[in-house]
């Protein structure tokens, strides 16, 4: 058993969860120390042991009350892993590994780590080629954010941005539709564009929205069509999907990629 007396100080991101850390050992993006475990043994983790020693990560057994300290809630399974901070791209190198007929979502503003995490779980399940965020907006809540998008935050390619303006301008440069998700009435459904282009898509949080700089200099401006007026702004995870599985359903019907893997 491995007695704990606080963090490693390399040490800066608490993954919780089977799924998190096998999706970090597999994106290879952070570096993990140390698996620490209420039963190591268990048959669930069988694949997680195997991918830590192909590492050289250790594991340790620990009890549930040294576990307590460093989870939130009660749904880790047991199970974390003591990492690193995450390497990011930048956007020249996610658009350098981007498929031919690229699709980009820069998501900005979103200040809950769960609706955060719910997001990318979305855009990433569509096959999205890349994210873009701001530089260290949410490192600090990697863990949840990991957990939240069933570790689709540590395998989903993502580059770091100091500016969203800088980062839009990086992509028209090559050749990019820069759109933007808005609900101004000039705006066009999303359903009546063309999302089966090259294109970089900005998604506000629900507080602060996307900045009027931002939307005034866009290419394109995308709304969701509601049933009811009057409704509710929808949240940025539902909102994530539902322009990303456009996106997918556009370029499929015109016969545009493949699965992207993972």
């Amino acid at each position: 058993m491995r007695p704990l007396a606080g963090m490693p100080a390399e040490a800066s991101v608490v993954l919780e969860g089977r799924v998190s850390i096998e999706a970090a050992l597999a994106a290879g993006v952070r570096e993990v120390h140390e698996i620490l475990a209420v039963a190591p043994g268990d048959r669930r983790l069988s694949f997680l042991r195997r991918a830590a020693a192909e590492q050289g990560v250790p594991i340790h057994r620990v009890t549930p009350d040294e576990l307590r300290p460093l989870v939130n809630g009660t749904t880790h399974g047991g199970v974390v892993a003591l990492a690193g901070e995450r390497t990011y791209l930048s956007v020249e190198q996610l658009l350098g590994q981007a498929s031919a007929m690229p699709l980009l979502i820069m998501l900005d503003g979103i200040e809950d780590p769960y609706n955060l995490g719910q997001a990318i779980r979305a855009i990433y399940a569509a096959g999205v080629d890349g994210l873009v965020v701001r530089e260290r907006s949410w490192e600090r809540a990697a863990g949840i954010v990991a957990r939240a998008s069933a570790g689709a935050s540590e395998v989903m390619p993502t580059a770091a941005a100091t500016d969203v303006v800088e980062a839009a301008a990086a992509c028209r440069k090559a050749g990019l539709t820069v759109a933007c998700a808005a609900t101004r009435s000039d705006a066009v459904f999303l359903n009546d564009a063309n999302l089966a282009q090259p294109m970089l898509l900005l998604i506000g949080g629900e507080r602060r929205g996307v900045t009027r700089s931002f939307t005034e200099s866009a290419d394109l401006l995308l709304r969701i069509p509601y049933g009811r007026r009057g409704a509710h702004a929808l949240g940025v995870a539902t909102s994530a999907a539902l322009l990303a599985f456009e996106a997918l359903r556009q370029r499929r019907a015109a016969g545009i990629g493949a699965e992207n893997g993972p």
